[in-house]
């Protein structure tokens, strides 16, 4: 991002879509928006490319690109940046591709067509989930309790199971997991060691 844009306070947002048309159309909603900073591709290759030098806050992705698999462009992105947030686009909604998709771990889900304010509700959800636009200290509590949660989701835990493993109470890993509180030192150990990770490890997963 920009030095502007970072101090306008600008999200960074990607499309990736095969449908010009349909980059056009979303560009030109969100910049009227005034407050997303726009980059779009046909592919997956270029998008790659170009995000290595400056990674995207969000992702608005088309899981249905020709000879493309949405599904594998979502891994390859997690694997790289596990903590983005990857919004799935698809003009082939099913239940089945739902629960596909969401088992990739993507923030949410927006079938073909969708509404203007659809689309800003779920930009915005994932402005306040993932705290965009905010300070850093802001920023470091939402990515944090977002990664706690899911490494909870993965083992299939409950706020209590995790809360019985690190020692610590149901309100402090619920406040945690919504950005609310940031952890003490003494915490992200017991949270950690609940997991069988470094707190080195839950930092570098998020990015910060």
């Amino acid at each position: 991002m920009s030095e502007a844009e970072i101090e306008s306070g600008l999200v960074d947002v990607v499309v990736l879509d095969d449908d010009l048309d349909f980059r056009n159309y979303i560009e030109d909603l969100l910049r009227d928006e005034g407050k997303y900073s726009l980059r779009s591709f046909a592919d997956a290759s270029t998008l790659f490319a170009s995000i290595q030098d400056r990674v995207p806050e969000i992702v608005l992705l088309d899981m249905k690109m020709g000879a493309t698999s949405g599904e594998t462009v979502v891994e390859d992105l997690l694997s790289r940046w596990p903590e983005l947030c990857i919004i799935v686009v698809t003009g082939y909604p099913s239940l089945e591709s739902m629960r596909a998709t969401f088992k990739l771990r993507v923030f949410d889900y927006l079938a073909k067509p969708f509404s203007i304010q659809q689309l800003r509700q779920t930009l915005q959800n994932a402005i306040e989930q993932f705290g965009l636009g905010s300070t850093p200290q802001e920023r470091l509590r939402k990515r944090l309790g977002h990664c706690i949660k899911l490494l909870r989701v993965e083992r299939n835990w409950s706020l209590k199971e995790l809360a019985t493993a690190a020692r610590l109470s149901v309100s402090q890993i619920s406040s945690i997991e919504r950005g609310t509180n940031l952890p003490s030192v003494e915490s992200l150990l017991a949270i950690s060691r609940a997991f069988n990770r470094k707190p080195s490890e839950l930092l570098a997963s998020i990015e910060f």
